[in-house]
């Protein structure tokens, strides 16, 4: 978990999915759609994007728990 700079790009990565998801359950509005085309090539780029930075921070729960179990 050293790589910071990796880890602030896939916390940006999913906190942009997770607005992009608030937006569509609110409104029905799916603001990768509208800015890159409805599954076009971009669009489907930026949610796998999305979904591998989200499969990454998985891995945050195991540095937790390691820090967890060495501070006590």
């Amino acid at each position: 978990m050293d790589n910071k700079f990796l880890n602030c790009a896939a916390l940006t990565i999913a906190i942009i999915g997770a607005l992009n998801w608030g937006l569509i359950g609110i409104f029905r509005f799916d603001l990768v759609a509208f800015i890159f085309g409805n599954m076009s090539w971009l669009s489907r780029i930026v949610y796998i994007l999305v979904g591998l930075c989200g499969l990454y921070l998985f891995t945050f729960y195991m540095y937790i728990g390691d820090r967890v179990e060495t501070n006590n």
